[in-house]
């Protein structure tokens, strides 16, 4: 099955820090560049972070320096550490895989979610 399961959500005060969890199979994580992205209340769904097999990543402007993707390899797992929050980092986090290899290249999977919300 294709499952991507998320964990690391909550609350928290500006200022703090939060790690986000993304785990998935061993077959989609090997085939797949990971990423997070979320969304706001009334806002479309934005790329937050994104990294390959390779190792190579990108961040939207408005996290870089404060937050840090990566990935484990033997754990099938991507990880969002961020720090420095700001009340307008609340939002809906969404973990993605995008199958770049394979008979399944170029289709999307996401997780179910989790909340980040920051209080000021």
């Amino acid at each position: 099955q294709v499952q991507l399961v998320e964990s690391g959500g909550g609350l928290v005060q500006a200022g703090g820090s939060l790690r986000l969890s993304c785990a998935t199979s061993r077959m989609l994580f090997s085939i797949s560049t990971m990423g997070w992205y979320r969304q706001a209340p009334g806002n479309q769904r934005e790329l937050v972070a994104v990294i390959t097999s390779g190792g190579s990543t990108t961040y939207a402007d408005s996290v870089k320096g404060r937050f840090t993707i990566s990935r484990d390899n033997a754990k099938n797992t991507v990880y969002l550490q961020m720090n420095s929050l700001k009340p307008e980092d609340t939002a809906v986090y969404y973990c993605n895989a995008r199958a770049v290899v394979g008979p399944m290249r170029g289709s999307d999977y996401w997780g179910q979610g989790t909340q980040v919300t920051v209080s000021s």
